[in-house]
């Protein structure tokens, strides 16, 4: 992606045979230009060159975990184990290996094979490759928003698939998805970019590369690469009315995925960036009734009071011509193109104010909201082993990163292993809010500490909890 120079040897299939076909160089007679055998020929074997040098990359990921409960039958008595697999990209050496956060979120137990040193494709060898290594993984973290998920391994030296940029991306570039469909691992396929930036839902900053390239269940973390074999996109879904693959799935764009795992990488969780602004397409009659003429396709609703934006003076009414230099015409394309900007990078607005055109320099900030931000509460985490939670008493402080509380006391999850038990209405996560175990009430992180330490394995529990403004409830059986 970074450039659009070809592979070696590589000629878009489609264009290969018209050019084949019909293309005569200068001074060269059709009996002496290629054959098309010989161009498919030499087509084929650059594919398969690419495969055998980015699949050592691809890992098949191993899942023990607890099955995903099902909404319409919430009075099973208890959660029930399975095992599944999917995908995952080594993009450390080290060991650090992307993959979606579905397919590891409700882990026990996580297993990856590894490639084998290649040992070449002599004449006579078979052609029944063998089973790689099968070693243990833990969870780094997990970003839901993305869907994206880091693991590691043990490990040095290991095959890395480098990042590509998806930003260089254009509908009817040929990619190749690999993973393990259905358990399969070590699958190819071939297909092009149907769409660079679709989403899903109206309101959803996360956008997709589209694609046609066959993308089936268990290809979830798999990689998306272009013809250089560099990763553009982590596979993460499909649209489908039979279950399988109808020539429409989905991968998270490389440029979101490699801005996530750096900051994993580096500080273990993801901080999300705003500059405190809202924004709106100017529609005709929003035009028509503002006054507005020209080009201008977005306006500033409203600029947050002390926010990066209003800082950097930015007001409401402002209308918005370019971020970095890209035109912007609606709100939604602003808002997907600072998704991707991450936290102290700064971004350059052109707008347009009266008969007066400015460029300014605005800082990227945290988004106030984050939960992810109570990871950084080192100091006042308390271990709850019984659950599998660090926690954090609830204090005013605290409350200002999870706005609206229902109530002023309780415990805060502040992060999550894979102890964590499992309930049929899924795992705690980190954000909820725990106000009382088996309806005592629980204030401190001392009194859930001493409520659980009563508990004897295979107690049946249930935790009243606060989650994204709902209070719930979940019911499960202590492990420990």
């Amino acid at each position: 992606m970074g450039n659009n120079r070809p592979m070696r040897a590589t000629v878009p299939l489609a264009l290969a045979v018209v050019w084949l076909s019909v293309a005569t160089p200068a001074g060269q007679t059709a009996q002496s230009r290629p054959s098309p055998a010989r161009g498919l020929t030499e087509l084929s074997q650059s594919l398969q060159d690419l495969a055998e040098r980015v699949s050592p990359s691809v890992v098949q990921v191993f899942v023990t975990g607890y099955a995903q409960p099902d909404e319409d039958d919430q009075a099973a008595s208890e959660p029930v184990l399975e095992r599944s697999s999917g995908s995952g990209v080594i993009v450390d050496p080290d060991g650090y290996i992307i993959t979606n956060a579905h397919v590891v979120e409700r882990a026990t137990r996580i297993e990856v094979e590894l490639a084998l040193a290649a040992t070449g494709s002599a004449a006579g060898s078979s052609v029944l490759r063998r089973r790689g290594r099968v070693v243990g993984a833990q969870i780094v973290a997990i970003d839901h928003e993305t869907d994206v998920a880091v693991i590691k391994v043990e490990g040095k030296g290991l095959p890395v698939l480098p990042f590509g940029d998806s930003e260089m991306l254009r509908p009817g570039q040929i990619v190749l998805a690999f993973g393990s469909p259905l358990g399969l691992e070590s699958s190819v396929t071939l297909g092009v970019v149907s769409a660079v930036a679709r989403q899903l839902t109206p309101e959803d900053p996360m956008i997709y590369i589209q694609t046609d390239a066959p993308i089936n269940p268990g290809n979830s973390g798999g990689a998306l690469v272009d013809t250089e074999g560099r990763l553009v996109g982590i596979s993460t879904l499909i649209y489908s009315q039979s279950g399988g693959n109808e020539g429409i799935g989905f991968a998270a764009p490389s440029n979101i995925v490699r801005n996530v795992f750096a900051q994993i990488r580096k500080t273990g969780r993801v901080r999300r960036g705003d500059i405190g602004v809202h924004t709106q397409t100017i529609t005709p009659l929003l035009a028509e009734a503002l006054g507005v003429t020209g080009d201008a396709g977005v306006v500033l609703s409203d600029v947050v009071p002390g926010g990066p934006a209003a800082r950097a003076g930015l007001q409401p009414g402002d209308l918005v011509l370019a971020l970095d230099g890209k035109r912007m015409e609606n709100g939604r394309q602003l808002r997907i193109n600072l998704y991707a900007r991450g936290v102290s990078d700064t971004v350059v607005l052109d707008v347009l104010r009266g008969d007066r055109k400015l460029s300014l320099k605005v800082p990227v900030g945290e988004r106030d909201s984050d939960v992810g931000r109570l990871k950084d509460l080192v100091a006042q985490q308390v271990p709850i082993r019984s659950l599998g939670v660090l926690g954090l008493t609830l204090t005013p402080q605290i409350a200002e990163l999870l706005p609206n509380l229902r109530r002023q006391k309780g415990v805060v999850v502040a992060s999550v292993s894979q102890l964590v038990p499992y309930s049929q209405q899924g795992r705690l996560q980190p954000g909820d809010v725990i106000y009382s175990l088996n309806g005592k009430v629980i204030e401190t992180t001392a009194d859930l500490n001493t409520a659980t330490s009563s508990f004897k394995p295979g107690t049946a529990a249930v935790l009243h909890i606060e989650r994204s403004g709902t209070l719930v409830y979940l019911a499960f059986r202590m492990e420990r």
